[in-house]
């Protein structure tokens, strides 16, 4: 019995399985299934390659080699390359006459293609591609090859062999206004990456599942990243730490921050609301982006933190961030002042402040100085808190997001102006009161004559002893026990550096310890290298500065440099004076001249 059509079986079509296959797999990437393209692999289209596997023509077609039989892999990274074509702009979409680009082109706009999917792996790509590709965007690649040459291995980096794989026809899809395929890729490329961000940070089980729920802590972190631009870039780069176990062995009430790990510790255990948890995760954040930690110096710490506190839950209160909880830190009668001027204010209640909580507990502060977990890479502070912040204050100024206290702008606009390093200071110092030797034309020294007029005398020049005499600066050092060498030969080398700059000839140091020793007049080589530190005795610097100020040969009109620890007596300097501390220290009374604090 002969077999009727009905029962004959179509066999499976090997070629379009594996185009299947490689369609389903460029579809499953987001960015690329952004772009709204159809795809033709008629046998009889006129636009389909006759060599190649895919051409894309600018109303957002693709058309398939009908027959082709390529794996899945290689049909994926040819469908790839076809739509990212649309979406760089390559063949946008248009109405009327269109002109067609040329060979040079083409292949600029293949390579920045394939450039891109060396570093956007989807399938792939073909073994005769170039290993390495130029840099440059589409113009400026397709200039340089019209003046030298498209060298070898470029030519035809498309997907449709040695043809075109883009053409450019008039719109003719649908009517109304024809898409802007670029701006559909941007907005899938941005799609991708916030769900791969979610994904790392554990919001999602998976590229196109479904986000898993978010504890209220990680829900208020997002808030700032989505809905609050002060503190967005902040809360963007910051690690939430959310362990029970850590929580109880440092006594983490609530929370706390380390600024310079980027982590905020969280106890998972504290039940609060999620205008609480915004609450509290600005604070920390403060804290951090502040450098509230930083800024204690010889302080109390803990006794600043509560200043601290103060300062920034009256700002947040004022905000209207969140919810401030039960039992945190806040007096309206301080409004307006800062941590400093705060900490002046309730140092002088010490058994009072001893029973007042921060967000970590009673009597400990909620700013730390290491991290509490493992060890982790730290962050740059300067291009993380303070770019951080400042962006953050622009963009919620430009959204008009509202109005915020004017002490937290005064401190974030101080943040984005950070001040000088010391020894900058020190050298704009240097310009302003230690004058260069000037010298002066006389005939009395007759100068070379020059050739083209040898028989016209010139003026020379010179530098009159007086003018020598008045360039120069006095050194009262500190040669105690206390006095750190490395304090020494900073300050010193400083010193001497911007003497030699200046042309200064020579300056007059005095060494103190329990008596002043004078080493007169020593050039600016001598005060860097040849040095002898005299005396390591107490420190009393007065009899020092008395010394140069009564030498008839130094004049009263030098300014004088006081190198010193801070350990020392209390001086009445007269005249243009300054003074080099080691950071960290104070002096124990208030000067009148600049404090350059030598790190």
């Amino acid at each position: 019995m002969s077999r009727g059509p009905r029962n004959r079986k179509d066999k499976p079509d090997p070629a379009a399985e594996r185009c299947a296959e490689g369609v389903r797999l460029v579809r499953a990437n987001p960015a690329l299934a952004s772009l709204d393209a159809e795809l033709c692999r008629r046998e009889d289209c006129a636009f389909a390659p006759r060599d190649g596997l895919v051409r894309v023509t600018s109303n957002g077609t693709l058309h398939l080699h009908p027959t082709r039989r390529a794996e899945p892999a290689a049909w994926a990274w040819a469908l790839a390359h076809a739509l990212i074509h649309l979406g760089f702009g390559h063949v946008p979409a248009d109405r009327g006459e269109r002109a067609q680009p040329d060979r040079h082109a083409l292949a600029a706009r293949c390579t920045v293609v394939n450039r891109f999917l060396a570093t956007f792996p989807v399938g792939r790509a073909p073994d005769h591609l170039p290993a390495t590709y130029p840099n440059g965007d589409e113009e400026q690649l397709a200039a340089r090859w019209r003046r030298d040459g498209i060298p070898a291995g470029h030519e035809h980096g498309g997907t449709a062999g040695p043809e075109p794989d883009q053409l450019l026809l008039p719109w003719s899809r649908w009517g109304g206004k024809p898409p802007d395929w670029q701006l559909a890729f941007a907005h899938g490329l941005t799609r991708t990456m916030a769900t791969a961000m979610d994904l790392a940070g554990g919001r999602r089980d998976a590229m196109t599942g479904a986000p898993t729920r978010l504890r209220p802590w990680e829900r208020a972190l997002s808030w700032f990243v989505s809905s609050y631009p002060l503190l967005g870039g902040i809360a963007a780069g910051i690690r939430l730490v959310a362990d029970a176990d850590l929580a109880r062995a440092h006594g983490i009430a609530i929370a706390a921050v380390d600024a310079g790990a980027g982590e905020i510790y969280v106890n998972p255990l504290r039940t609060l609301d999620d205008e609480e948890w915004r609450f509290v995760l600005a604070h920390e954040m403060l804290h951090a982006a502040l450098r509230h930690g930083d800024r204690c110096g010889t302080r109390d710490p803990y006794l600043f933190n509560v200043a601290c506190d103060y300062v920034v839950n009256g700002w947040l209160a004022e905000m209207g961030v969140g919810t401030m909880p039960d039992g945190l830190l806040h007096d309206p009668l301080l409004a307006g002042l800062s941590a400093e001027e705060v900490y002046d204010r309730i140092a002088g209640d010490l058994r009072r402040i001893r029973r007042l909580s921060t967000l970590r507990g009673k009597g400990t502060g909620d700013v730390l100085g290491a991290p509490l977990g493992p060890p982790r890479a730290t962050v740059d502070l300067d291009t993380f808190y303070r770019r951080g912040l400042a962006r953050g204050l622009d963009l919620h100024q430009e959204q008009e997001r509202g109005l915020l206290p004017g002490g937290l702008v005064e401190e974030i606009r101080a943040l984005s102006h950070p001040p000088l390093p010391w020894d900058a200071r020190l050298a704009r110092w240097f310009d302003e009161l230690v004058p260069g030797p000037r010298p002066v034309r006389t005939y009395a020294r007759p100068s070379r004559r020059q050739a083209a007029s040898p028989g016209i005398p010139r003026a020379g020049r010179y530098v009159p002893p007086e003018e020598i005499a008045r360039c120069t600066f006095g050194v009262v050092l500190d040669t105690s026990a206390s006095m750190d060498r490395t304090l020494l030969g900073k300050a010193l080398g400083a010193i001497a550096s911007y003497a030699a700059a200046r042309d200064v000839p020579a300056a007059r140091v005095v060494f103190c310890d329990a008596a002043p020793h004078d080493a007169g007049y020593l050039p600016p080589a001598e005060i860097a290298g040849r040095v002898r530190v005299h005396g390591r005795g107490g420190t009393v610097l007065q009899p020092g500065i008395d010394l140069l100020r009564r030498a008839e040969d130094f004049p009263a009109t030098a300014p004088v440099l006081v190198i010193t620890d801070g350990w020392c007596d209390t001086l009445r300097v007269r005249g243009e004076h300054a003074y080099l501390i080691p950071e960290g220290n104070r002096l124990p009374f208030t000067p009148r001249g600049p404090v350059f604090k030598v790190r």
